[in-house]
């Protein structure tokens, strides 16, 4: 069976993602199963660029069909920040507890109603041998709309997930089920558009 490989090396996002591309006609693995592939360069200024680029890096280092996300959060008050630098945007080497503490403490003092945020996910897909030197490329973006809270809320998911709360749910990502957080949420809207555009790819 030909491979899907996961750009990443993060558990939780590769948990994720496998439950989300569940069915298709293909072996997912991660590069947690490559580890002689160096780290991606992620350096565009859109989401869309650095999933672009490391689903292309990673289909040349692996030699197979490669699927990158690149996500983040994008809040109001903060004019966007923290955005593409959401991984990195308390420092180098920050926890998730770390980056919600710093969000909360820019927060403090911005009411309910101005705590508006969204999520937003780009993925795409590569392979390798596509036309004029460069791999062919699949791409999708999806966004969730919802309000920073005041305290991290819940013990599930990751990153920001325990500061988002998704409003028609009344909770936090952190307090929803995979399966209930994966319905609604940038990535789980952003895999399913991409999984569609897989099966008919792998189908034709």
């Amino acid at each position: 069976m030909r491979k899907l490989v996961l750009a990443t090396r993060n558990a939780g996002k590769e948990h994720e993602l496998k439950a989300l591309l569940g069915g298709l006609p293909l072996e997912v693995v991660s590069l947690r199963d490559y580890p002689d592939v160096p780290e991606l360069v992620e350096d565009g200024d859109t989401f869309a660029a650095n999933a672009a680029a490391k689903a292309r890096q990673a289909a040349a280092f692996t030699g197979e069909m490669a699927l990158a996300d690149d996500s983040g959060l994008e809040v109001d008050a903060l004019a966007g920040r923290p955005g593409v630098h959401s991984a990195r945007f308390a420092g180098p080497r920050a926890t998730d507890a770390d980056r919600n503490a710093k969000l909360l403490q820019m927060l403090e003092g911005v009411p309910a109603e101005r705590r508006t945020a969204r999520f937003k996910a780009a993925m795409a897909v590569a392979w390798p041998g596509g036309g004029c030197g460069l791999p062919g490329l699949l791409e999708v973006e999806e966004a969730c709309e919802g309000l920073i809270t005041e305290a991290p809320r819940g013990d599930g998911g990751h990153g920001f997930d325990p500061v988002f709360l998704y409003g028609p749910a009344g909770r936090t990502f952190a307090e929803m089920t995979i399966d209930e957080k994966n319905e609604v949420s940038h990535r789980g809207r952003a895999a399913r558009a991409i999984r569609g555009l897989l099966l008919a790819r792998t189908r034709s």
